[in-house]
């Protein structure tokens, strides 16, 4: 398996550096999330400060900016990288789209399969001064005229998906090149639930192989020589996740529908989606991250092993210091210039 890395900055400075250390301590792809932080301009701050491993968007979201702006700024990212670039895509949910974006939403497979063509499409043809008429319900594309005068480092961009559900795991295997988890994932969920979908919708290609596809889990870890520090780090990630009640089957799948309750009427009780940790038992943690000491959560990675081809570690944010956030964030480094073999 693949060992890769979301990092955590306060400060883009503070965010490039770890992306420096991370690769140097062995990561192979540095991941940047959408939330707090645009994921292109993160991306392509981290793609001029690394050199060898991929940067790649875990996600930038496909719906809040148009087909076209998506595939110039993976171009220009995948430049600065010298075609290092991987552009994860996420649908987010509606509520964000629609009220903090005032983005259309509709059918999220639909539109997802609409624009992965268009980016796609763009990539092959902007240089060409080809017309392109692309028809859709969500994102027609009529150009003419239209003609890059510079070349573009690559026109295969490799584009990952993140899903959930079975339509849009289906439709990842199908049109991705590779796959995202959230950052709650068992090997379970992943074995039974993700891994026939994803194997359902590369069959629909002719020709294509599930070696030719990553599979991504992201991981959220917590390594603390003692247990009642890691959980404590970490149950603030699993309160956020839980808050969300469109996360309820994948609750229920490990049987924690009860304890996701527990959290979501706190939630509702006004209490804020970061500072949920109270609320949260921990047979979640338990089941639901990696955490515990150096060697446990070693093992844990070790068990996805054969079922993900990558595992993206990250360090628990949610209800957190900054300082706090950098002492469990130092520790996942230095686990993983272990796991590595190599120097922090």
């Amino acid at each position: 398996m693949r060992i890769t890395f979301a990092p955590w900055g306060e400060s883009l400075g503070e965010l490039t550096e770890v992306a420096r250390r991370a690769e140097a301590a062995g990561a192979e792809v540095i991941w940047v999330p959408e939330l707090h932080r645009s994921a292109t301009v993160t991306a392509a701050a981290l793609a001029t400060a690394t050199r060898r491993a991929r940067i790649g968007t875990a996600i930038a979201l496909a719906f809040t900016r148009s087909p076209m702006i998506t595939a110039l700024e993976a171009l220009d990212i995948d430049e600065l990288s010298d075609g290092r670039f991987v552009l994860g895509l996420g649908t987010g949910v509606r509520r964000l789209n629609e009220d903090w974006h005032n983005a259309r939403f509709g059918k999220p497979a639909g539109h997802m399969r609409e624009t992965v063509r268009n980016i796609r499409h763009f990539w092959e043809t902007c240089t060409t001064g080809a017309e392109i008429a692309l028809t859709g319900e969500y994102e027609p594309m009529r150009m003419r005229g239209y003609e890059r005068p510079f070349g573009v480092r690559r026109t295969d961009i490799p584009i990952y998906l993140a899903a959930m559900g079975p339509v849009m795991t289906r439709l990842a295997g199908t049109i991705g090149d590779g796959w995202i988890s959230h950052e709650l994932c068992s090997p379970r969920y992943l074995d039974e639930l993700v891994l026939p979908e994803l194997e359902a919708g590369i069959a629909r290609v002719e020709g294509k192989r599930r070696a030719d596809f990553d599979v991504v889990v992201s991981a959220c870890c917590s390594v603390a020589g003692d247990r009642r520090t890691a959980v404590r780090r970490v149950s603030g990630v699993v309160g956020f996740y839980a808050s969300v009640r469109t996360y309820a089957d994948f609750f229920g799948f490990h049987g924690l529908a009860d304890q996701q309750r527990a959290v979501v009427d706190a939630f509702r009780q006004g209490r804020g989606a970061d500072y949920l940790a109270g609320s949260v038992s921990p047979e979640m943690v338990d089941v639901l991250t990696m955490t515990g000491t150096r060697d446990q959560v070693a093992e844990r990675i070790a068990g996805y092993a054969g079922k993900a081809d990558s595992v993206k570690l990250s360090p628990p944010t949610h209800g957190l210091t900054a300082a706090e956030i950098r002492a469990a964030q130092n520790e996942i480094l230095s686990l993983m210039a272990d796991i590595a073999g190599s120097t922090s």
